[in-house]
This record gives C-alpha cells, structure tokens and sequence, in this order.
C-alpha cells in the first residue's frame, strides 16, 4: 500500500482547453519533421473503456460527435499530467481503422503489424527529440 496522504481540502481543477503541453507538442512535431516521419497536427481524442475493440456504432457516434482518434489509453494520464502540472504530450499510432471503417473485419494480424510499423515510426520521432 502507497505511503500518502490525500488533502481534500485542496483539490485541483484546472483548464482542460489545451490537454498537452504546447512545448512538447512542438518539439514531437519538430522532430518528426526532421525524422522524416508523417505525423498529423491535432484533432479530437476519444477515450474508451478497454481493453476492448469500440463497436463500429461507438465509432460512427464518436465520428459524429466529431473525434477524429478514438483509444483506450489517452486517458486520465492527459488529466493528470494536467493537474500535476507535468509537460505531457501524446505521440499516439493508428494501428487499425476502427470497426466499419476498412474492407472486412480488424485482425489482430494486421493491428500486429501497424503496431510494429507505428513503433519503428515512433523511435525515430523519439530519438530524433533526444537529439535536439
């Protein structure tokens, strides 16, 4: 059992408008355009509850609540980061489509594989950080 105590006579709530940290978010998208590597700047996350794949009728509401990225692991980390007052930022992968948006069903062969490309991807976004 952790050795802490809880003040709850000091609870924090913050602004949650810019979920990351603008610094690190500039310095991912700075590396990976010195890496080389494609990346998208911005767009809605949408947290689920895993460790499951979302329905395709959770991913068309999430599409028209207008997330452009739905996961299982964007969440709380951001929110407490946030609160913490910690620089954090997401270097996130797409590793399938989501439920009735590609041709047949998601095989975990295939999130296997994006998973794999996404990481070498990945390594070299982060590297390319640790270079700066």
């Amino acid at each position: 059992m952790a050795d802490f105590e809880v003040d709850l006579d000091n609870v924090t709530h913050v602004d949650f408008t810019e979920p990351y940290c603008a610094a690190l978010r500039k310095d991912l998208l700075s590396a990976a355009k010195r890496a080389g590597v494609p990346v998208l700047d911005g767009g809605t996350y949408a947290a689920t509850q895993g460790p499951r794949l979302e329905s395709a009728a959770e991913i068309a509401r999430l599409e028209r609540d207008g997330c452009d990225i739905v996961g299982m692991t964007g969440m709380p980390e951001t929110s407490l980061a946030r609160e913490l007052g910690l620089c954090y930022a997401s270097l996130a992968l797409s590793v399938n489509w989501a439920a009735g948006k590609s041709e047949g069903p998601i095989t975990m062969a295939e999130i296997e594989r994006n998973l794999q490309e996404g990481m070498a991807a990945a390594s070299k976004v982060l590297a390319a950080v640790a270079g700066a």
